[in-house]
Formats: C-alpha cells, sequence, structure tokens
C-alpha cells in the first residue's frame, strides 16, 4: 500500500455532483459517491417556461462536502491518507456575479433568494437579447471576436448572460464587480482564496465560452465589451489576461477545507475545464479521436496538431481553443442542445393521458421507452419513413440558432408511435452526423470514434443507429465516470505522480465495454433519409 497513491476527480453535473477516488497507479475505481443539488431537486429558482436555470451556490458547497466524505468514507485509512490531488469539471457556461471579494452574490444575505445572483447553468436561455447585440457588434467590428466560437455567440455563454443579469436587476449593479466560471470558482474556494484578479482562469471554459484568444491578447477589449453595453466595464480591470490548462497545478488545498472534507490539508489542486472536455481525456482523447459524449444533450471534442489547425477558423463549432482539452493541441467542441432530452419529451408526451386521465402509477411512465425501443427496432427502414429535426432545443452546432426548432416531416394516418419515436432517434443521429461532416469538411481528421455518457452506456438501440447513420464504428468507454475520471487524470499530472496527461491516459484508462459497426445496407437507406433531413431543416437554417 505505500506505494500506491490517489487522486479524486469530482465531477460537477446539471443535477447532482460525483466523487471517484481513483488509484493513479491502474484508474482503478476505489470509492465513489453521487449527491444531487437539494435546491435543483425542488425546481427552485428555475421557470422552464421562460428557459431560464438558475442554481445557488450552496448546492454546490453542500452537495460537495457530502459527496467526498461519503466516498472516503468507502476507502480505508491507508487510501485516504494516500490522496495527493483533487480536481474538477463542471458544466460551462455556468458564471455567477461576484462582489470584490470574488463571493458569488447569491452567498450574500440581500441576494440569496434572488436568481440574477446565482449561477446561471449552461442551459439557460434568457440571454437572447444580449446575445444578439455581441454578434451583431462582432461583425461590424475590426475584429470579430467570435471568429474562434465558430463565427456566433451564444446565449449559453458568460458575456450574454452576465449582461443579461445585470439588465434584468438593477440593484445588482451596486455590489457586482467580477464574474467567474463555476470550475473557477470551486477550485478557488477550496484554494482558499476567491480574489477576482488572481484567482486562476480555465484556459478551457475561456476560450470556448468567454472569446479568450492569444490573438487579441486575452479576453476581447472593454472598448469591444463596453460598446455592446456600458455594463460591461463594471468588470475592467477585474478580470484576467492569463489563462491555465488543466494539467496545472493551481494551489493547495487550505486547512479549512481539509477539514470540511475530510483531507489533508496542503494536496494539489488542478485547474478545473469543462465536464465533455475532460471527459474525453478520460476516454483517451488523441488526434484522430472523436469522443462524443452522450446524455440529455451531447458534446463533441476532437483535438488536432497546431499544423492541423494552422490559422483557420472552423464555421459553426462552439470553438477551438489551444489546450482546452490536451496541453499542446488544439482543442475543438460542438455538440447538439437537445438529446436524450427528445426522448424524455418524447415520454411525457405518451404518458400525459395516463397522469391526467387514468392517473396511473408513475413507474409506468419509466416504462414508456422501452416498449418504444422495443417496437422501433421491429420496424422496417425505408427512404419513405418520417423524418424529423433534433432541434427542440435550439441548434448548437453545425451554426448556432437558439430559435431553431424541431419538426416533423412525412407523417401519415397510419404513423404509429414507435414510428415516430424511430423518426427522432434518427434525427439526433442525423444532428450528430452534421457535426462530423462540418469537422471533416474543415479539415479536422476523424478517424475513431468514442463514445460516453448515459445513453452509450444504456441504449444499444440508439448506439446502433448511431453507427448505421454515420457508417463509422464508435466503441463505448467502460466506465460509467469518464468525466470524474478525466478529472482524476489532470489531478494525477497536478499532483507530479504522472509528468503528462498522456501518460496519466495510458496508466488510467479503463477499456471498451462495447462497439457498434455500421450496416452498409441500413447506411445506404440513412443516406437518403439523411438527404432529406439537411433539406427539411434547409428553410430554418441562419
Amino acid at each position: 500500500m505505500e506505494n500506491r497513491t490517489y487522486t479524486i476527480g469530482i465531477d460537477f453535473g446539471s443535477d447532482s455532483v460525483r466523487c471517484l477516488v481513483v488509484d493513479t497507479s491502474d484508474g482503478r475505481e476505489t470509492a465513489s459517491a453521487v449527491c444531487a443539488y437539494p435546491r435543483w431537486k425542488q425546481g427552485l429558482y428555475c421557470d422552464p417556461s421562460q428557459n431560464r436555470y438558475r442554481q445557488h451556490p450552496l448546492d454546490y458547497i453542500e452537495s460537495l462536502e457530502r459527496c467526498v466524505r461519503e466516498a472516503l468514507a468507502q476507502c480505508g485509512p491507508e487510501t485516504a491518507a494516500n490522496i495527493r490531488g483533487i480536481s474538477f469539471d463542471t458544466t460551462a457556461s455556468t458564471p455567477a456575479l461576484t462582489d470584490a471579494a470574488g463571493t458569488p452574490l447569491a452567498l450574500l444575505p440581500e441576494y440569496a433568494e434572488n436568481p440574477d445572483a446565482m449561477f446561471v447553468l449552461w442551459k439557460d436561455h434568457t440571454a437572447l437579447a444580449e446575445a444578439d447585440r455581441l454578434n451583431d457588434l462582432a461583425k461590424e467590428w475590426e475584429c470579430d471576436y467570435t471568429r474562434y466560437s465558430g463565427g456566433a455567440y451564444s446565449c449559453e455563454w458568460v458575456w450574454a448572460k452576465m449582461l443579461h443579469c445585470l439588465r434584468n436587476d438593477p440593484s445588482l449593479r451596486e455590489k457586482s464587480y467580477s464574474w467567474v466560471e463555476h470550475c473557477d470558482w470551486i477550485c478557488a474556494l477550496l484554494a482558499g482564496d476567491t480574489t477576482p484578479e488572481t484567482i486562476a482562469r480555465s484556459r478551457c471554459v475561456a476560450g470556448h465560452k468567454a472569446m479568450w484568444h492569444e490573438r487579441w491578447g486575452g479576453l476581447p477589449p472593454f472598448g469591444f465589451l463596453k460598446a455592446v453595453d456600458p455594463l460591461l466595464g463594471i468588470f475592467e480591470g477585474h478580470l484576467y489576461r492569463q489563462t491555465a490548462t488543466g494539467d496545472a497545478c493551481i494551489g493547495r488545498l487550505c486547512e479549512e477545507w481539509a477539514s470540511r472534507l475530510g483531507l489533508r490539508p496542503g494536496i494539489a489542486i488542478g485547474m478545473g475545464a469543462i465536464d465533455c472536455h475532460v471527459g474525453a481525456v478520460g476516454a483517451g482523447i488523441e488526434p484522430g479521436t472523436l469522443v462524443k459524449v452522450m446524455g440529455t444533450s451531447t458534446c463533441d471534442i476532437g483535438v488536432g496538431t497546431y499544423e492541423e489547425a494552422g490559422d483557420k477558423a472552423i464555421r459553426g463549432i462552439c470553438g477551438q481553443v489551444d489546450g482546452s482539452v490536451l496541453p499542446g493541441y488544439v482543442g475543438f467542441e460542438a455538440g447538439q442542445a437537445a438529446f436524450g432530452d427528445i426522448y424524455a419529451w418524447y415520454r411525457r408526451l405518451l404518458a400525459w393521458p395516463l397522469r391526467e386521465i387514468a392517473q396511473s402509477d408513475p413507474a409506468l411512465e419509466e416504462r414508456i421507452l422501452a416498449r418504444l425501443t422495443e417496437e422501433a427496432e421491429r420496424l422496417p427502414l425505408t427512404p419513405d419513413d418520417p423524418v424529423a429535426l433534433d432541434w427542440h432545443n435550439g441548434r448548437r452546432t453545425p451554426d448556432a440558432d437558439p430559435r431553431a426548432r424541431g419538426t416533423l416531416d412525412g407523417l401519415t394516418l397510419a404513423t404509429s408511435a414507435p414510428a415516430l419515436y424511430k423518426a427522432l432517434v434518427e434525427a439526433t443521429a442525423f444532428g450528430s452526423r452534421a457535426i462530423n461532416e462540418r469537422m471533416l469538411e474543415e479539415g479536422v481528421p476523424i478517424d475513431e470514434i468514442i463514445a460516453i455518457g448515459g445513453i452509450a452506456r444504456k441504449s444499444p438501440y440508439v448506439m446502433q443507429t448511431m453507427a448505421d447513420v454515420i457508417g463509422l464504428p464508435i466503441r463505448v468507454l467502460a466506465s460509467d465516470q469518464a468525466c470524474a475520471l478525466g478529472a482524476a487524470m489532470f489531478a494525477a499530472v497536478a499532483a507530479g505522480i504522472h509528468p503528462t496527461v498522456a501518460a496519466a491516459q495510458e496508466a488510467m484508462r479503463p477499456g471498451f465495454s462495447a462497439e457498434y459497426r455500421p450496416d452498409a445496407q441500413r447506411h445506404a437507406i440513412y443516406d437518403a433519409l439523411y438527404a432529406r433531413y439537411r433539406k427539411l431543416g434547409g428553410g430554418q437554417r441562419s
């Protein structure tokens, strides 16, 4: 035991936080725990009808403490004593306004119940008008600061969100001094100093969500930002120029948080990053690999060499950032704004009469997708099948348009519920294929596809459909916790246990649990259906 060392990976998801204790010699998952955010679980501070999704910082703090202690309770004292580092991933962009001490405003008594003072979850779409203003001005400015963000700035990203909060509630302006992304704040909190001007800032989230780029010296200049709205001048001088990649040690665990978590003070804290990017590291990403993170939404992550990337700017994706995934490579992000959420929407739709009229057991609703899957698998595949667009929550990539909407085409009086479900599954696969094609068109190589996430592990039907539509084999990582595992890998590098991220991946990556190979006949039919999908979406494209 004296030769074994361990790290902790913390994965902050949309609904809960997960803690994973990992053996750094082989990646063995020694202990894990999951804790739901209590206020979020109650639906507090959110208004889905307005696309408003907010999370209280106390949800993160309380759930983190409980989660780490539950995981440590599963370990022996020798394991706990040999934990050398901790690192984090979070959803993004999930920012909050802060005061001059770097405290999120919702932790101040006067703003404790104010949603605009809380962390604005990644899927919050309240900042549409602010994103429109940013995009319009960027296209008129002498430098287009959206160039490396796919050519468009999203309402899901930090500048639009923070401006919306300041516009929506003028009372926040008195104490607002800076803003912080969740992944940066949680690292600074555990290090014991949240001062906005000096805390470490993640290269990953800065580049993909805040238009940070070396070409213009960091964040966009405040001349541009104040032209968007003078309110953004509140942040001038209170943000950052430098950023850190995920392998960096940004500090040491302070006495207070060591006591609160039950860990030794002084262990290394790695730089936080976006969950899907960290999950790609856990999956063993390298140049030529596309990692698909498949859950309620999707993220598609790739990396390329500087020679491959050059000075090109890939159109219509969620950004390309030096070192955002692997240090020494350019990271590429794309994704779909709704994936599993579309299946869940259809299940709720079909369950409405069961709940509202028959007042049936809620457990029946959970069985609907399983039964639909059984029947959908039996249906024949023809070029005349119904076709759907997967834009129920807008289109993220390629070519962001949060106002795009889902569509169904080719319905007849003979169309059944399983046939519609089949069309929705195929639509999500078509959306994924469109992302792949854009990356390939722009010179990003895709030699293999690795899938992680809940759907990849739990739905063979969706995965086989995806392989048949794309026309490439897809391997599924043999871990339910790729994001937390990737964070543990970063922590191992930050702690000096492994010299590089590649070395940590080599030692700690798991194998694969499944491989889905495309059927050539079905792929040919899907080519025809995909052509209809592209034509159907043409009228909605920006």
